[in-house]
């Protein structure tokens, strides 16, 4: 039994910075993996859009390249890269002025969904969505899909929100996050929604905290001078850790739909209480024998961004009232790895003898690299000797329970892609959602700005600053190891 695809209507996508890094990385080979799985078919076109000097031929052959870079040879079969590259156009756009811009509009079709991706810095956004508008291409099937940072403090998201508005309404905006699109967050809201088992236990009544942890063993490399402007409160907390905490947080919504959806993330993010200092840590990752340390990487002696955060939020509502939520995220760590742990309460009352080693329930929800669920459960050690406890994992890995079904499942970018097309908004950010998010971020970014906070440096290859262990420690817990 494989996955069951249903194919998605005729359409015109159009992807600004065509020849950039995420095009070539992600987008276009997603959308190749979809129509090699039958998802839409040669009837539908993709347009590339750059300020590069290319015609269709050219672009072509540069997209060959890249799905021979980034896709197993044994997917790239003849007649399906064939087909895939015939639906390739390109048009030379040059975002400031006229050029290209009649060109690019002559191609789009009526009667066709009509989508836009912006695969370009957030400086551009405002522009093309003016040519979109000026030039004819805004029709009722118009989306447009926009990438993170949007805006990088409230008032450029406002400001960003509010160019968007005069363009497109509300429903057409598409604000991406592929951490949405993952296999497992999905699976996280049926867990919660889907099942009886786990939501009456979902309160501050049976859970002791929940951690969320995306660590990565990279550093910022060639992405330095980026990243220093960014860190990795913009970079990560802002966005991908705290969808991922209003989706463990929020309410069930009154339907599986878009704005009901939404409409509950909102409220947890605006339940959020403030962040005291104590309760945050930052971190740079120091140098480490020959790997060079963040301050070289961003090409910045005097830098004050972090590379690493820790935190401590507290959720202002009935369910959550008491239950710290603890976020974690770095660069330079020991894995890769991104989690959500659930971890329950102790019994009130335990008949059997004391045991050090035991650790309790945990619901786990794990994102990479190894996509799944583990609940850790206490039995009875086998063998004679007394009532010997231990904890072991009731396990559900993806790859190994859906075997036959992994294969054939889209990543996080193709899945959204083909919801755009659907014109199905649940997994992607509303306006006012971005800029709550914002608000709450605000207040700690100035505040970093204004002290002028160096970050804790912390070793490479670990878990983060010292700190940042004794965040827990001190509220009489402790962070889950950073493993593969």
């Amino acid at each position: 039994m494989v996955s069951k695809t249903i194919p998605v209507d005729v359409f015109d996508l159009t992807i600004f910075g065509a020849t950039g890094d995420l095009a070539k990385r992600k987008i276009l080979p997603g959308l190749f993996r979809r129509m090699r799985a039958g998802q839409f078919d040669k009837n539908s076109r993709i347009i590339g859009a750059s300020r590069t000097d290319y015609d269709s031929v050219g672009f072509r052959k540069d997209i060959h390249d890249a799905l021979k870079e980034h896709i197993a040879p044994e997917e790239l079969n003849k007649e399906d890269v064939e087909a895939f590259l015939n639906c390739l156009e390109y048009v030379a756009v040059d975002i400031f002025d006229t050029g290209g811009w009649k060109e690019l509009a002559a191609l789009q079709r009526d009667g066709v969904v009509r989508a836009f991706y912006f695969s370009v810095g957030p400086s551009l956004f405002g522009e093309i969505a003016r040519k979109l508008t000026s030039n004819g291409m805004v029709n009722e099937q118009t989306r447009v899909v926009v990438e993170k940072p949007f805006g990088r403090d409230l008032e450029t998201a406002k400001a960003l929100n509010a160019e968007f508005r005069a363009c497109f309404n509300e429903d057409q905006i598409y604000r991406i996050d592929h951490y949405l699109g993952k296999e497992t967050v999905q699976n996280l809201m049926a867990l919660r929604f889907g099942n009886i088992l786990f939501e009456p236990l979902w309160n501050s009544q049976y859970i002791d905290h929940v951690q969320i942890t995306a660590s990565e063993s990279l550093g910022v490399g060639g992405r330095g001078a980026y990243y220093d402007k960014s860190g990795a409160m913009r970079d990560m907390v802002q966005n991908h850790l705290m969808q991922l905490l209003c989706l463990t947080a929020m309410e069930p919504p009154s339907r599986f739909e878009s704005n009901a959806v939404r409409d509950e993330k909102l409220k947890i993010i605006r339940a959020l209480s403030g962040v005291t200092k104590s309760d945050i840590v930052r971190g740079q990752y120091a140098a480490s024998g020959d790997e060079p340390s963040y301050v070289t990487d961003s090409e910045n002696p005097e830098s004050i961004t972090e590379s690493f955060l820790a935190m401590k939020v507290n959720i202002e509502n009935w369910r959550w009232a008491g239950v710290p939520f603890y976020l974690r995220t770095g660069k330079r760590l020991r894995h890769r790895m991104t989690e959500i742990a659930i971890v329950f309460k102790d019994p009130p009352h335990s008949i059997f003898e004391p045991q050090d080693d035991r650790k309790g329930n945990v619901l786990v929800i794990r994102l990479q690299p190894d996509e799944g669920m583990t609940m850790r459960v206490t039995i009875k050690e086998p063998g004679p000797g007394g009532m010997r406890l231990r904890e072991v994992p009731l396990d559900m890995t993806f790859a190994d329970v859906l075997a036959d079904k992994v294969e054939d499942t889209p990543d996080a970018y193709e899945r959204l892609i083909m919801d755009v097309i659907r014109g199905n908004q649940t997994l992607f950010m509303r306006g006012d959602e971005v800029e709550a998010a914002w608000a709450w971020v605000d207040p700690m970014l100035q505040g970093w700005t204004e002290r002028k906070e160096k970050p804790k440096p912390y070793d490479q290859g670990g878990s983060g600053p010292d700190d940042a262990l004794m965040l827990l420690h001190k509220d009489g817990r402790r962070w889950r190891e950073i493993t593969k």
